[in-house]
């Protein structure tokens, strides 16, 4: 299946410019501190074959602040290598230290990824004047295309509208992806592209792209399509081609998808019941990073039920 994707890279090396689905995929762990590999090629390549526009590494769903600075170098390279130039590589290089942001950033470029994405830092929180200084400071030593992502949920710190408008000044960003799921500010967002028309607005709540896509959205980043890729580039590439019959249909399974992120109790049920249907899948390992464990049998089969009814068994 064709990816649906824009993609360009020119003499300019910000040039970039990104639509469809791109998964954050997870991180397939053999151990603590130990890489999949078998399955990380595997989810690389069933991602891929799924139409997906680029794929999304170190972010939330990568479990990358649960990674040692090591690992989060070996993913880097591991990915970008068997991906082989197929789909952009978007690499997350969110630390709590400014240092550590520009290594991975420079890291990433060294081993051929395609753009950086960065959220706001995390654990102290910054007011939206300081942000603003740390992302300027930070862009000029990025040497990729920076998208930005607004994950409020998580480090508790928005990237505000007014803040964004201000950094649209700066050529290397190239886009914001947004998980805080409130379609209000979504739709704020796209409208910044009458002052930065190049730029890529990705959204995360997967149950919410038809709706970001009638905002003038670009794709989704969802973390579904790790395991129903052709699921999620099939419904937007219906809202693309305006077969909103198609597009409903899709959208209708995808909410049913959903319900594997009811499985389990804690916070930590969105990255269990992920990586819990990749392993059902015999796709890569559902061991989570520490602290966490994987789902049990009884969890494992309520999410193999929905599998099943949304058609992916």
């Amino acid at each position: 299946m064709t990816a649906t994707t824009i993609f360009k890279q020119t003499s300019n090396p910000q040039h970039f410019a990104l639509s469809g689905i791109v998964p954050p995929l997870v991180t397939p762990l053999a151990a603590r501190d130990t890489l999949d590999i078998e399955g990380l090629q595997r989810l690389i390549d069933h991602v891929i074959a799924g139409g997906v526009a680029g794929v999304f590494i170190l972010g939330s769903t990568g479990e990358a602040p649960s990674l040692s600075y090591r690992l989060r170098r070996e993913m880097i390279k591991e990915v970008t290598r068997r991906v082989e130039g197929r789909v952009p590589v978007l690499v997350g290089v969110t630390d709590t230290a400014f240092v550590e942001s520009v290594a991975l950033a420079q890291h990433a470029a060294d081993c051929g990824a395609d753009a950086a994405v960065l959220t706001t830092p995390y654990y102290f929180p910054v007011g939206q004047t300081e942000l603003t200084a740390y992302v300027q400071n930070l862009a000029p030593l990025i040497p990729l295309p920076l998208m930005l992502y607004n994950m409020p949920g998580l480090t508790k710190v928005w990237f505000e509208i007014e803040t964004l408008r201000r950094l649209s000044t700066i050529s290397s960003i190239v886009g914001v992806k947004d998980s805080s799921g409130d379609l209000g500010y979504y739709a704020n967002l796209c409208k910044l592209k009458t002052v930065r028309p190049d730029w890529s607005i990705l959204l995360g709540p997967e149950a919410l792209l038809a709706e970001a896509h009638a905002l003038g959205g670009d794709g989704g980043v969802c973390g579904g399509a790790n395991v129903a890729p052709q699921l999620f580039t099939g419904c937007h590439r219906a809202l693309v081609d305006g077969d909103m019959d198609t597009a409903e249909k899709l959208s209708e399974k995808i909410r049913e998808f959903q319900k594997i992120y009811d499985v389990g109790k804690y916070a930590s049920r969105h990255i269990k019941a992920t990586k819990s249907a990749l392993s059902i899948l015999n796709i890569c390992s559902d061991l989570p990073a520490d602290p966490f464990n994987r789902f049990l049998e009884p969890q494992r089969n309520l999410v193999a039920d929905v599998l099943a009814r949304v058609g992916i068994l």
